[in-house]
């Protein structure tokens, strides 16, 4: 007997005018001739707002792929489910025009249906906590009999995806990731660890750097960049008209990148160039056990894992239980109590240079630590016993000299391509002000 529930999803597939045929993708022809699943996990709403200025990128393309989820995945901050469905409505009043130049764009209403609400929050140190709508959704998308690959895109943190992975084991085969990491592992570096350790044979690209390249130059005034709302966007349907709320209209489209790289050249290849980038192998990803107070001569590479453990008084708290704080950069992490007296936080930084930082509890007893650590623009860095070793099928950000940016590492191989994406995309705004 079929499930209600996937009734409903395939007369959404047919109401948003769904074929699965060859497609042409900003004037590049896929490939393997066929359209991609796609489903994307985004901490839209939270603090960062680019997230909306790339949900915008992506409803104006969406009907070049096959769509399975949009997830609400805010693992800091107040991002929801609500704010996509803001976006979706917005995009329905633009919906008539953009019909005017294709019959593919989707159903809002099966937009809706997919848009779920994933955790709210971080997951403890164990790295996955109890199941949410969206982490089902992953679930139930991945185990669809389909072959092709699901690709999950994620513009925030991993923990729906730990949390999936971890209630499905059985999906790693069926996925494939691609990551905006940098400042977003900060956000799930528990999530991170927990996928890196037990799935090291996924298919994953972590794009720690090298999508910085697409962000656009505030003090370049041409069309590309800090002029690109006023010669492209303004005006252009209520999408147009909500984006200048998002960073004054300046596109930073931070995790475009991941959309882009699925739009053009061979996505099964992630060493060959695309508009989303080109990457290396990963065979270690860096973690570095902190296991004393450190000074400004001990140096971490950028990125990485940096898990301080502290031996202090056993004390009668459940295991996993925040009981103390890391402040570092700025900002305020907690620390969680393992039992027997050992206590665990982890941190990791896309900033270089030296950090001051201290360790406090209101246990009595509890050791204070002051320290620093150092920086290092070199991603994963030398190899060190206590990384995390990984398959053949994980990738992140060339480490070429010649492809850093502005100090970031890969980011030429995305940067490169950024004139012509964003005249592709300035096509589609021309549709939504005839």
């Amino acid at each position: 007997m079929i499930k209600q529930e996937s009734v409903y999803f395939m007369c959404c597939l047919m109401l948003s005018g769904y074929v699965l045929s060859s497609c042409t993708l900003g004037g590049k022809k896929q490939q393997d001739n066929q359209r991609v699943r796609v489903l994307i996990s985004t901490d839209i709403g939270g603090t960062d707002p680019d997230d909306n200025q790339s949900m915008a990128h992506f409803l104006m393309y969406c009907n070049e792929f096959d769509v399975e989820g949009l997830v609400s995945s805010p693992s800091y901050g107040c991002g929801s489910r609500e704010e996509i469905l803001r976006m979706i409505d917005l995009y329905e009043q633009d919906l008539l025009q953009l019909r005017k130049h294709d019959k593919g764009w989707l159903d809002p209403d099966y937009l809706r249906f997919i848009t779920k609400q994933g955790r709210k929050g971080a997951v403890p140190y164990c790295g996955y906590s109890t199941a949410t709508e969206g982490s089902e959704w992953i679930v139930k998308c991945a185990r669809r009999v389909d072959e092709r690959p699901l690709w999950v895109l994620v513009w925030g943190g991993l923990d729906d995806l730990a949390q999936a992975l971890h209630d499905a084991p059985d999906i790693a085969d069926k996925i494939h990731v691609y990551w905006i990491g940098g400042p977003n592992k900060k956000w799930s570096t528990n999530s991170y660890a927990y996928i890196v350790e037990h799935f090291p044979n996924l298919w994953f690209i972590e794009n720690n750097s090298s999508y910085r390249g697409f962000i656009g130059k505030k003090n370049v005034e041409d069309e590309f960049n800090a002029s690109y709302y006023d010669t492209y966007i303004k005006g252009g349907g209520k999408l147009g008209d909500d984006f200048v709320n998002y960073l004054e209209g300046h596109c930073k489209l931070g995790d475009t990148p991941s959309l882009l790289y699925l739009m053009d050249g061979d996505p099964s290849d992630p060493m060959c160039d695309s508009w989303g980038g080109s990457f290396v192998p990963l065979v270690h990803s860096s973690c570095v056990i902190i296991d004393r107070p450190t000074t400004a001569t001990d140096t971490v590479p950028i990125y990485s894992i940096m898990e301080f453990r502290i031996n202090g008084p056993k004390v009668d708290l459940p295991a996993d239980s925040v009981c103390f704080t890391l402040t570092i950069g700025k900002q305020k992490w907690g620390g969680y109590y393992l039992g027997n007296g050992m206590y665990v936080v982890r941190h990791s930084t896309y900033y270089t240079g030296t950090l001051p930082y201290t360790i406090i509890s209101d246990i009595p007893d509890f050791p204070i630590w002051n320290g620093e650590i150092t920086v290092d623009n070199m991603w994963p860095g030398t190899f060190c016993s206590t990384d995390y070793l990984l398959g053949d099928t994980w990738y992140t950000d060339k480490p070429d000299l010649s492809l850093f940016e502005n100090g970031v590492q890969g980011a030429r191989t995305v940067s490169y391509w950024r004139n012509v994406v964003m005249a592709d995309w300035g096509k589609r705004w021309s549709w939504l002000k005839e």
